[in-house]
């Protein structure tokens, strides 16, 4: 038990979300319990991860966990476990908000991301298909963002560049998307910043510089590609040609590190199969899916195309944000923080105590 690595998780207290701030102590070893010194509060060890409040042991969550996002079906795991279908089904409801939540917390941050593929499939639901939309970083093979919508359309193009946006530094970046016209628009409408002038009224939009985009448009005939367009949308030659090298090395413009994710996410969930009979009978269920799926590929499955960088490296360690190969167990256990704490209005003066307290927490966003 280590306290230095957890923080309090109720809402209400000023010391939400912060951890080696030194207010969290041991309460009881045995019931693995820790006790906020702020709020006078205890939480269980297990508290913000998917072991919380469960009766199953934590071994055989995360091997079954593991099972699911390798694209176990739920049914084998049924009969080989002697455990219930709702059962599986609530594990992985509960791996998946983990999974995203590790996701927002760790990888959706701003870096310099240098080439990003973007791409959408069709998936089979019950009533009906929807399309999901991926985007990936080439150097790392980091997974990004992913979208689902019913429709192949402007909004779901719009909300998957607005997630790539906020991982993103104003840095030279080159976008390859596939035919979609839609993304092209969107991405022209989103990678932009506002000009503050101080004069009033909404300020002048303006567009990030260096941004290259360059489109790969497939056209097929009997469900085979029969031919490969590349379309230089934005940007001059020689530097889409520069950015690429950086990211891909040798080669040419394609969507293949976008495509390969793709292949890897239709070999896990079974409702991207292009020729079963599975579907998802929720569109929850597949976001579960894609997430606890998407965040074991990025730290927990080390990368045969990314041995050069020394050794099993999987695309987290790639990118900088971790050390180490985790286990999917320790992804399971991993604690995301809460939201920080905000201070209550009130009407009139704020009491010496609430302006001390503001002032230890929140700093200058107090």
């Amino acid at each position: 038990m280590d306290p230095t690595t957890t923080c309090c998780p109720h809402m209400a207290c000023p010391a939400s979300g912060q951890t080696g701030q030194g207010h969290i102590g041991i309460h009881a070893r045995q019931d693995r319990r820790f006790l906020c010194t702020q709020c006078r509060k205890t939480c269980a060890a297990t508290s913000g991860t998917v072991f919380y409040r469960l009766r199953t042991a934590g071994a055989l969550v995360a091997l079954r966990s593991t099972l699911l996002a390798q694209g176990c079906p739920v049914h084998a795991i049924v009969v080989a476990c002697g455990c219930d279908e709702r059962t599986v089904a609530a594990w992985r409801a509960r791996a998946g908000h983990q999974g995203q939540a590790v996701q927002e917390h760790l990888v959706e941050h701003p870096r310099d991301l240098g080439q990003v593929q973007a791409d959408e499939r069709r998936v089979k639901r019950q009533g009906g298909m929807v399309w999901m939309a991926l985007a990936m970083m080439v150097a790392t093979r980091l997974w990004r963002a992913g979208e689902v919508s019913e429709q192949r359309d402007m909004p779901l193009s719009r909300r998957l560049i607005e997630r790539v946006r906020a991982c993103a530094l104003p840095r030279p970046l080159l976008w390859c998307p596939d035919g979609l016209c839609s993304s092209i628009r969107a991405r022209r409408e989103t990678f932009r910043e506002p000009v503050r002038t101080g004069a009033p009224g909404r300020p002048r939009l303006r567009p990030w510089r260096n941004v290259c985009i360059a489109q790969v448009v497939q056209r097929s005939a009997q469900r085979r590609v029969v031919d490969v367009e590349r379309r230089l949308v934005e940007g001059t030659p020689a530097r889409v040609e520069t950015r690429r090298r950086r990211a891909q090395g040798p080669g040419v413009i394609n969507t293949a590190y976008i495509e390969r994710r793709n292949a890897t996410f239709r070999a896990r969930l079974a409702s991207l199969t292009r020729r079963g009979r599975a579907l998802a009978r929720r569109t929850l269920t597949l976001q579960h899916g894609r997430s606890l799926s998407g965040t074991v590929d990025n730290f927990c499955t080390p990368h045969t195309s990314l041995a050069h960088a020394g050794g099993k490296t999987t695309p987290a360690m790639a990118a900088g944000i971790t050390e180490h190969c985790w286990s999917v167990q320790a992804l399971l256990s991993s604690h995301v923080p809460p939201p920080r704490w905000t201070p209550p209005k009130h009407r009139g003066r704020p009491s010496p105590a609430l302006k001390r307290l503001t002032k230890r927490w929140c700093g200058d966003h107090g």
